[in-house]
């Protein structure tokens, strides 16, 4: 199998979980179907000014534009630090003011629908130039949410000795150098050689990136080990597993330095188990038994 094969491969599975998918180079500037003004745009705002009109229809137009205006331009120049201003406005809404009766009102614009995943826009685009101050690079896959270029996805030639799994971890620090802007919206990121698969955060280390190992919670490696990528894209890139891990799943922590976690999947399985058990137990005819989650280190 070739790069250019997995990268097809890849599209179909993400198009079977619920995404749409266009040719970078189509909806480019100079494409037949253009959704950026210049390359150096990272998010598609025809898209994401669309998402904030149909999730906020009582917010008045000019708060709305507010809105957009807040998200393209985020005005932090240090990187994750700009990551985590933005994970912030899109858990948690962008605040606006506007006036009502004669009052300004204080209100949160949504950027995604975390109840219904129908309500938001899935694509994925292949083949995504953006342009930085010196260079142009072309990530395989991004995958956008309303607009919002959340997960960048690096391949390798499946047949390449030379060009495996960390040749593609290596792909992406560069990425995160020369076209920083991408990376300001990033949630996660995922590296794959064809066989082996690894997801991780914008401040992980290549130890740090780590397999997706299940797509139901139940069974591990359910399509072999030498399909991590399909069962990555399954079990967590799929739309409504997506959106509870945005929201739920991703935290920064500031001890010094400042780091970005995501839940592995035997973290997200306990929790969402743990989860589930206490709200059982604790119903009106529930035992009261919230039970144990037995987690050790490595």
């Amino acid at each position: 199998m070739t790069e250019d094969q997995l990268e097809r491969e890849a599209l179909g599975w993400l198009r079977e979980v619920g995404y749409a998918h266009r040719f970078g180079p189509d909806i480019a500037p100079d494409g037949p179907a253009p959704e950026r003004s210049n390359y150096t745009q990272v998010l598609l705002a025809g898209r994401l000014r669309e998402a904030i009109t149909r999730l906020n229809p009582l917010v008045p137009l000019a708060a709305r534009e507010d809105a957009l205006h807040q998200i393209l331009n985020l005005d932090t120049p240090v990187l994750l630090a700009a990551n985590r201003t933005f994970h912030h406005l899109l858990i948690n809404g962008v605040p606006v003011e506007y006036q009502k009766n004669g009052e300004t009102r204080g209100d949160f614009v949504r950027l995604i629908d975390f109840e219904e995943v129908s309500h938001n826009d899935w694509l994925a685009v292949n083949q995504f130039s953006v342009k930085g101050p010196k260079f142009t690079r072309r990530p395989d896959i991004v995958l956008f949410l309303n607009g919002l270029p959340l997960v960048v996805v690096e391949l390798k030639n499946p047949a390449d000795k030379n060009a495996d799994l960390w040749k593609a971890y290596d792909q992406l620090d560069t990425y995160k150098e020369q076209i920083a802007d991408l990376f300001q919206y990033n949630e996660l990121l995922v590296i794959s050689d064809g066989s082996e698969a690894r997801m991780g955060s914008l401040s992980a280390n290549a130890e740090r990136f780590m397999a997706w190992r299940t797509i139901d919670g139940l069974s591990l490696d359910p399509l072999g080990t030498f399909n991590e990528l399909e069962t990555l894209v399954r079990g967590v890139l799929n739309p409504a597993c997506l959106l509870d891990f945005l929201r739920f799943f991703i935290l920064f922590e500031h001890d010094g330095t400042l780091i970005k976690k995501i839940a592995g999947y035997h973290q997200y399985y306990a929790v969402r188990s743990a989860i589930d058990r206490v709200i059982t137990a604790s119903r009106q005819q529930g035992d009261r038994k919230g039970g144990v989650v037995w987690h050790t280190q490595g």
